[in-house]
């Protein structure tokens, strides 16, 4: 089994050498005019560490040809070492229920490949796929938005023949301080290379795993160490976060600590507090991680404060900058 990480252009910044994952796939283009400015930098950093590969493409629901044709226009340095994957979701796809658009796509990338592309698509609309039967699947479906980190065993309860299982958008790992997608793929290494069109791979057999029921993990928010002079990095932790449960500024946690980016703080690093905090962690804080489109007067609204109290609170300078994945307390 193995641990797998999707990531599109809002993960710009992310460390692909350092990330606790076995395999990162890459979004490398949507429609037939998109291309993730990014792909390959992410896709280099991976490859440097040793990590195995994946590229996928968005459906847009336009000529299925012709978005096939775009995506292998544009992957080409890396057909035969990643996975192909074709990403089947409602969002901006005007052939969302249409199951002959994926098999015209997949169909095309074969014969122009000889690789059959993985397909991913949520555990509810398994229908609009069912004619494609040289296909691997990659299903989501979670068990809820809490966040959480690797998890052997996920809520499972699909019934059709997957090779991965993304269970998480609320991902946290060591790497990166937001949220992230994680899958586990059932497989092995020469697993993973076969589905990637590898010269003497043979791609396994699919199946239908044990269902698992739910079991929901409690995302609680860390607190210091005992001896109240350091803290360890948790997931989702923000600089900002961490200065405002301690009574301080991220700036002043960020020059005792040489932290020259406070943007950029990793789980499991360590901070020095000591010299800094007056005060301990608030009781009942209540924390709050920020998604693409918030603001800091509509976060404010939903939790009956200010935005100008949540800006003190959490250090923030500038009110209208706020980063989807961070996480701020709110109460």
């Amino acid at each position: 089994m193995l641990r797998v990480v999707d990531e599109a252009s809002w993960q710009e910044g992310i460390d692909n050498t350092t990330l606790d994952c076995d395999a990162v796939i890459i979004k490398a283009t949507q429609g037939t005019g998109y291309i993730n400015p990014i792909c390959d930098s992410l896709y280099q950093a991976a490859k440097s560490a040793g990590k195995l590969l994946g590229v996928y493409h968005y459906a847009s629901g336009g000529n299925a040809t012709a978005e096939a044709d775009f995506f292998l226009d544009n992957i080409q340095g890396y057909i035969g070492e990643a996975m192909l994957v074709l990403d089947w979701e409602s969002g901006e796809n005007a052939q969302w229920g249409n199951p002959n658009w994926c098999k015209e796509f997949c169909d095309r990338v074969h014969a122009r490949t000889g690789i059959n592309p993985v397909v991913y698509v949520q555990n509810s609309a398994v229908d609009q796929v069912a004619n494609l039967t040289n296909n691997g699947l990659w299903i989501a479906q979670y068990a809820d938005n809490n966040p959480m980190g690797w998890v052997d065993s996920p809520w499972n309860t699909i019934t059709v023949n997957h090779i991965m299982h993304q269970y998480t958008s609320t991902g946290r790992i060591y790497g990166w301080s937001g949220n992230l997608d994680l899958s586990l793929f059932y497989g092995d290494t020469n697993a993973w290379l076969a589905y990637a069109g590898a010269a003497g791979q043979s791609v396994p057999t699919p199946q239908v795993l044990p269902q698992v029921q739910p079991q929901v993990q409690a995302y609680t928010q860390p607190v210091a160490q005992t001896d109240g002079t350091t803290y360890i990095v948790q997931p989702g932790d923000t600089l900002s976060g961490i200065a405002a449960r301690y009574g301080t500024t991220y700036q002043s946690l960020a020059a005792i600590n040489n932290i020259a980016d406070p943007n950029r703080i990793y789980p499991g690093q360590e901070i020095v507090i000591d010299g800094a905090a007056t005060e301990a962690p608030a009781a009942g804080a209540v924390y709050y991680t920020i998604k693409p489109g918030d603001t800091l007067s509509g976060i404010a609204a939903c939790y009956e404060t200010t935005w100008q109290w949540l800006a003190e609170i959490n250090g923030i300078d500038t009110p209208d900058l706020i980063h989807p994945g961070t996480t701020i307390r709110v109460a």
